[in-house]
């Protein structure tokens, strides 16, 4: 089993920053790609930010230019660098963990429980 712990969530104002980090640990095989997903009050769940296996990144139209997203293989560690943050920008933050499977061409999505942005005006 594979556990995905986040951390650095909190209370910021508009203009602000924060620096979010997600752990995997456990029966990790390789680690594909690792992302960010973020969800907010009565919202659909959106991706914020992706890098995979060859650092190539993807990120959310709303994020591009504010928001830098990096990974530490040695550690299974990703990490979110949130600036010029924006009332907006208020969501759980969900950490996703995509583990390649030893033996099988598909890979295996773990996720964690979440944390909390909240950007005051």
């Amino acid at each position: 089993q594979v556990q995905v712990v986040e951390s650095g969530g909190g209370l910021v104002q508009a203009g602000g920053s924060l620096r979010l980090s997600c752990v995997a640990s456990g029966s990790i095989f390789r680690i594909n790609a690792m992302g960010w997903y973020r969800q907010a009050p009565g919202k659909q769940r959106e991706l914020v930010a992706r890098v995979n296996s060859g650092d190539r990144t993807n990120y959310a139209d709303s994020v591009k230019g504010r928001f830098t997203i990096s990974r530490d293989d040695a550690k299974n560690t990703v990490y979110l660098q949130m600036n010029s943050l924006k009332v907006e920008d208020t969501a759980v933050y969900l950490c996703n963990v995509a583990v390649d499977q030893l033996f099988s061409p598909l890979s295996v999505d773990y996720w964690g429980q979440g944390t909390q942005v909240t950007v005051s005006s």
